[in-house]
């Protein structure tokens, strides 16, 4: 087995096309494009809210009675 080569990924490709039309493929890395983004910004916005929840929530010392 070789693999997948350049010109299968070709024919792949133009299938593709064929199949859905340019405009329709357009939307479609267009939303996902955008909902790539979004899915970054979610998850940089939530690592931002858990450090500044861990930095705010800091437990008290627990000293040792005899």
């Amino acid at each position: 087995m070789e693999g997948i080569s350049i010109t299968k990924l070709l024919v792949v490709a133009v299938l593709i096309v064929l199949l859905f039309g340019t405009s329709k493929l357009r939307t479609l890395g267009a939303d996902l494009g955008s909902a790539l983004k979004g899915f970054k910004k979610a998850m940089s916005d939530d690592n931002t809210a858990a450090k500044t929840t861990a930095d705010d929530e800091t437990p008290p010392r627990v000293e040792k009675k005899d």
